[in-house]
């Protein structure tokens, strides 16, 4: 007479090691922890104190080389989304780098539009959040800063740290 199997039942313990086994595993992929401030090459010259602390509070983690990394940018898969947030954004605008040109322009549209800071950035960067008033000074300080239509001649020099 044949043998009759049970059908595998669900286990909540059985799928809970499959995801910690699974997590651990995640952690071996080497994308996401080579977390390196390269040197600052270029320091704005800000149009006001003010405006050097918003940027510093809602846009310098990846806009530029002084981003603080947390302790939860070493945990896979969240540090792939860090490190690519951060690779994007030194890309896209770097105020630590000479040559801000038309990406800071770009970079002030964005906050204006709310685009900026990421809304991904906020729920754990609650400092970065902005107030309508403190996002207009921002935007124009940044236009004041670096110069745009909207106004202001501003520029860059290298080195300096204000």
């Amino acid at each position: 007479m044949p043998r009759l199997t049970h059908p595998r039942r669900f286990s909540p313990l059985r799928l809970l090691a499959w995801l910690l086994a699974a997590f651990v595993v995640l952690q071996l992929v080497p994308y996401g922890r080579a977390h390196s401030n390269p040197p600052v090459r270029a320091t704005p010259n800000w149009d006001s104190a003010q405006t050097r602390e918003l940027f510093a509070r809602a846009c310098a983690d990846c806009h530029s080389n002084a981003t603080q990394w947390p302790w939860y940018s070493n945990v896979a898969p969240v540090s792939w989304l860090v490190q690519r947030h951060v690779d994007e954004g030194r890309a896209q605008f770097n105020a630590s780098e000479p040559g801000f040109g038309r990406e800071a322009e770009e970079a002030a549209e964005q906050v204006e539009q709310g685009e900026m800071p990421e809304p991904t950035y906020l729920p754990l960067h609650p400092e970065a959040r902005l107030s309508a008033p403190e996002r207009d000074m921002l935007i124009r300080g940044l236009a004041a800063t670096f110069g745009s239509e909207r106004g202001g001649e501003g520029g860059e020099r290298g080195g300096s740290k204000d």
